[in-house]
């Protein structure tokens, strides 16, 4: 709910509500001040520490009582009159909750203010500060949202922290930009203006949506998933200070010790860690056949079990207990920001059957895990256990998994929603889909692969189709990138003249594959890092100088299932071949570009003419209205691209205005 102005200057004067007014403030909006902290603290704690940090905040907002009674005093009892009565009460001056937030957004902003003589590779004092509360033995962080909330959450933490403070002040607080100027002043905010002005630029796309996200379980510290920590480094720890007060105690109980943290001690103890159900193949989970038709959740959870030995219960055994306790005779693989921590209630059962001569098993943990164990059927070589994040998968996350790979051939098991399947290469959009067979067990028939060796000669692709009864006409691209989990191909057209901004959408249709198929090579550069999904954003178009023909500028962004995103900037000057590749001038990790919430992009390269000349050429997306060269050469033009003559490799500077005011860097 918004403030009203009659609270607004009740922080600016200062006046201090009673503590009875304060806590029922503080009962009443305790969710909302905890998301604001949240969000005004520093990305750089960690999403744990700073959800403990975030109710920290909060509750050490609370005054104490004054003992010159100008406040009322709290009840002998120790409740204020609302808990005595066993609900908050609404009805306090709407001044206590201003006031409550103003000495919330002032300690959160403390979390990065340092003393000049601070070093800067430590944190700030305050994050240094013991605080209630606390949690041992457990990781809790919010539930983690889709690509929207994770492109906002990766905006956000380029920001200071009193501009995503001025971000939640202005879209969750619904205060006027002067009011969160006056706000962040109050709280020691540096710049406070600036900070308003640099929320504005990033709310300005789409305030409206900007704010539903913030209101999202991505940003909500008072709705939690817990994990444990890790518990084998826990178990050394215990057992080091263990050994170290018996050898304090007497010098024999370290033969003891040692003799009890053999080789099997620490592994005997993460197995026992985890309940007989999880290891149990009786309590595996299994979901009915046609359940994924009648959900309204349509992801791993509604995969069925499928394959020739899922009631093999020896199987299934040896697959669980390689998931509790791998032994050294398992190849263990993860893909990056993957716990290979063992399951901590039954899984889900999604496959058991032979593939290619193994035995292969899928379990899905029901939060954010998928976990394939295979062996082979002769009885030699080394079993493989192979973990991949697919939190909040949906309808094209969860369309296949890979269950074998040999040589330059995999084969994708996959949703019971597909009804129809295809592969193309991605580098011959002219050439039709083919048809690929598929098993009553939902596994494909072997499938090219792209070339593990880093070659490029083609990019095959599975061409999908759901069934009409979860969605119409709905056909997508996904392709192998060395993780368990297929990733999604989007395409976003380039900005219409007068339109507003372009959407991903399906790359299946010409003008997608055409631009996929010069830039899938660079997809090489992303294998094995865990990505969820691809978009090739055509951002400009430029016509190339000296009567040259048009040129297009691409960001190929990259998301991955741990949030972090990926940025290549792409040229794809004329060419004879529809495969041939674009020219990489921009590779940016960690970073909000291209996204919902980083629409704004700059770049360029140097580029030879036909007569032998050489320029420098630069193109800005949509909202860029000028453009100015600086450095070896100097140049400017209005639009959203600039070709200025320049010598080879000549050190040039490239800055871009923007059309709603701001400049823009060249991303590199």
């Amino acid at each position: 709910m918004p403030i009203h102005q009659s609270e607004q200057r009740s922080a600016a004067s200062g006046e201090r509500p009673g503590v009875q007014q304060a806590e029922a403030a503080l009962v009443e909006h305790y969710p909302r001040l905890v998301r604001l902290a949240y969000l005004v603290l520093p990305p750089s704690l960690g999403r744990h520490r700073r959800v403990l940090a975030a109710h920290a905040v909060v509750q050490r907002a609370l005054p104490g009582p004054r003992s010159d009674g100008a406040d009322s005093p709290v009840p002998p009892d120790g409740r204020v009159p609302a808990q005595t009565r066993g609900v908050p009460s609404a009805k306090f001056p709407a001044p206590a909750y201003a006031w409550m937030r103003l000495r919330v957004l002032r300690t959160a902003l403390a979390y990065e203010r340092r003393p000049r003589w601070w070093p800067a590779r430590f944190p700030a004092p305050a994050a240094l500060r013991p605080s209630l509360p606390a949690v041992w033995g457990l990781r809790l962080f919010p539930r983690a949202g889709g690509t929207e909330e994770l492109a906002l959450d990766q905006a956000l933490s380029t920001l200071t922290g009193a501009a995503r403070a001025a971000f939640a002040l202005r879209l969750l607080e619904g205060l006027s930009d002067p009011a969160a100027s006056e706000l962040l002043t109050l709280a020691a905010a540096d710049d406070a203006p600036g900070s308003v002005r640099a929320a504005g630029r990033l709310a300005s796309a789409d305030p409206a949506g900007a704010a539903s996200l913030l209101r999202s379980a991505e940003f909500d510290p008072c709705t939690l998933q817990t994990r444990p920590s890790d518990l084998l480094r826990r178990r050394h720890r215990v057992r080091a200070v263990a050994a170290a007060a018996a050898l304090c105690v007497v010098a024999g109980g370290l033969l003891a010790l040692s003799a009890e943290d053999g080789p099997g001690g620490p592994q005997d103890g993460s197995a026992r860690a985890v309940s007989a159900p999880a290891t149990d193949p009786a309590a595996l989970l299994r979901t009915a056949a046609e359940e994924w038709a009648d959900t309204s959740r349509v992801d791993f959870t509604a995969w069925p079990a499928r394959g020739d030995r899922t009631a093999d219960r020896r199987l299934l055994g040896r697959a669980l207990r390689a998931w509790a306790r791998p032994p050294r005779s398992v190849h263990v693989s993860a893909s990056p920001g993957t716990l290979s921590v063992p399951p901590v209630q039954p899984p889900r059962l999604l496959f058991a059957g032979e593939v290619d001569g193994a035995a292969v098993v899928v379990f899905h943990d029901g939060g954010v895990r998928v976990v394939r164990y295979a062996e082979s059927l002769s009885g030699s070589g080394t079993a493989a256990l192979d973990f991949a994040r697919t939190d909040d998968a949906d309808v094209t996350a969860a369309a296949a998994l890979v269950v074998s790979r040999r040589g330059d051939l995999a084969r994708f098991l996959l949703a019971p929603w597909i009804s129809w399947t295809t592969t193309r290469d991605l580098l011959a959009p002219d050439t039709p889909a083919r048809s690929l067979r598929v098993g009553r067990d939902g596994v494909t028939a072997p499938v090219p692969r792209p070339s593990p060796d880093g070659s490029c000669g083609s990019w095959p692709v599975l061409q999908l189709r759901s069934s009409e009864r979860i969605a119409e006409k709905h056909a997508f691209l996904v392709t192998d990138l060395g993780d368990l989990a297929p990733v999604h191909l989007t395409y976003t057209p380039p900005p219409g003249e007068g339109a507003p901004p372009r959407q991903p959408r399906e790359a299946t249709g010409g003008p997608a594959l055409l631009s996929w198929a010069r830039t899938a090579c660079s997809l090489r550069a992303l294998r094995g890092s865990g990505v969820r999904a691809v978009n090739n954003w055509q951002f400009a178009g430029q016509r190339l100088p000296e009567g040259g023909a048009n040129a297009g500028w691409v960001c190929t962004r990259a998301d991955t299932w741990q949030g972090p995103g990926r940025v290549l900037v792409q040229f794809l000057e004329p060419a004879r071949s529809s495969g041939a590749p674009g020219v990489v001038v921009a590779d940016r990790s960690d970073t909000a570009l291209c996204s919902r919430f980083g629409q704004h992009v700059l770049a360029g390269t140097h580029w030879r003419a036909p007569s032998g000349r050489w320029y420098v050429l630069a193109a800005g997306s949509r909202a860029v209205s000028r453009i100015e060269a600086t450095g070896a050469v100097r140049g400017s033009a209005d639009g959203t691209t600039l070709a200025v003559p320049a010598p080879k490799d000549a050190e040039v500077g490239l800055t871009a205005r923007l059309r709603e005011g701001g400049t823009l860097p060249a991303v590199r």
